[in-house]
C-alpha cells in the first residue's frame, strides 16, 4: 500500500481526521540511519505525527519542525514536515536497543526517557510559532496530544504506530481526529469519540489486517456523518539537501578554518544528519571558497 495521507470530517464538519500510511518512507528513514528496532519506532512515528501535524497548515511551503528532547538513551528525535508531503528526520543514537517493554512492545518511552517536545510551525513568512511541552510519557502519540491539546486548545486524539520486524518496516502510520470549536460542547459527542479511539486496538493491527484508510475512518466516523476527501496526497521521504548548500555552509567558516582544511585534510566531509548523505569536498573546491571570500570582502584604499 502506498504511502498517502487522506482528510475527513464528520458532524457537520464539527470532528476532523486525518490519516497517514507511512510504511515505505520509515523503512527508508531506517535503512539510511541504519537504525535499531526501538529507534526505528521513535523516529517513524515522530515522522507521521509530524505529517498529520502539517496537514491543517494552508500556505504552500509551510513546514513542521517536530523535536523530541529526552533524558532516554535516545538522546532526542528530530523531524521536519511539510504541507507538501514531505518528510525528513533523525535520532541522535540510531544504535540504540533495550528490551521490550512490561506490554511485551518495543520501550520508546524508556528509550525517550523524561523531557520536552518543542514544536515549531513555519507558515513561509513572518516568524515560525514555537512551542514547547513537557513529555508526558515519551511514547510520542500522548505527547504530541498533549501538545495539541495544550498549545492549540485542540482537543485531539492521535494513535502512531510501526511495527518493525527482522526484514524491516511491514507497517507504519497514524490517526488524528480533532474535535472543533463549533462541537467541543457538545460533551456525549466528545465521549463518544475518545471512547473509540481508546478501543481501537493500535493503529498497525488495522494496517496489517489488511484495512485502508477509508475503512479504518468509516469503523471509527460511519455513523457520524462521515464524509471522505476524495483526493488522497501521496508521502515520501525527501532531504533538500545538496552539494552546493554544503559548500555554502563550509564557506561561513571563513578563510582560515578552510585553509586548515586544506593542510590537514586535504579536503572536507560532510554528513546531512536529515538523510545521511556524504558529500566530499576536494582540497581545490575550498581554495575555491577562500577565493570567492577573498574576492568579496571589501577593498581596501590607501588615503
Amino acid at each position: 500500500m502506498a504511502d498517502q495521507l487522506i482528510r475527513a470530517t464528520a458532524a457537520e464538519g464539527g470532528i476532523r481526521a486525518v490519516g497517514v500510511i507511512t510504511t515505505r518512507l520509515t523503512e527508508e528513514a531506517r535503512l539510511r540511519h541504519k537504525l535499531s528496532y526501538v529507534a526505528t519506532a521513535a523516529l517513524g512515528r515522530t515522522m507521521a505525527a509530524g505529517l498529520l501535524m502539517a496537514s491543517n497548515m494552508k500556505r504552500t511551503g509551510s513546514r513542521v519542525n517536530v523535536r523530541v528532547k529526552g533524558d532516554g538513551s535516545l538522546g532526542g528525535i528530530l523531524v521536519d514536515a511539510g504541507l507538501d508531503g514531505t518528510v525528513r528526520g533523525y535520532v541522535a543514537n540510531p544504535s540504540v536497543e533495550l528490551p521490550p517493554n512490561s506490554k511485551g512492545k518495543l520501550d520508546v518511552g524508556g528509550a525517550v526517557g523524561s523531557g520536552y517536545l518543542y514544536v515549531v510551525r513555519d507558515i513561509g513568512y513572518g516568524y515560525p510559532y514555537s512551542s514547547t511541552v513537557e513529555l508526558v510519557s515519551g511514547e510520542i502519540g500522548d505527547d504530541v496530544a498533549h501538545y495539541l491539546v495544550s498549545s492549540e486548545q485542540t482537543p485531539s486524539a492521535i494513535v502512531l504506530g510501526v511495527f518493525v520486524g527482522a526484514g524491516g518496516v511491514t507497517a507504519a502510520g497514524g490517526l488524528l481526529v480533532q474535535v472543533l470549536p463549533k462541537a467541543a460542547r457538545d460533551e456525549a459527542l466528545v465521549a463518544t469519540l475518545e471512547s473509540r479511539v481508546a478501543a481501537l486496538a493500535g493503529f498497525t493491527p488495522l494496517l496489517q489486517a489488511g484495512k485502508t484508510l477509508t475503512e479504518i475512518f468509516n469503523d471509527l466516523l460511519g455513523d457520524m456523518g462521515l464524509v471522505i476527501f476524495p483526493e488522497s496526497q501521496m508521502l515520501r521521504f525527501h532531504c533538500g539537501c545538496s552539494f552546493d548548500r554544503v559548500l555554502g555552509a563550509l564557506k561561513i567558516l571563513g578563510e582560515a578554518e578552510l585553509q586548515d582544511m586544506i593542510i590537514k585534510d586535504d579536503g572536507a566531509e560532510a554528513t546531512c544528519d536529515f538523510c545521511g548523505r556524504v558529500y566530499q569536498a576536494s582540497s581545490d573546491q575550498l581554495a575555491e571558497l577562500i577565493v570567492d571570500l577573498q574576492t568579496e570582502s571589501p577593498i581596501k584604499r590607501k588615503v
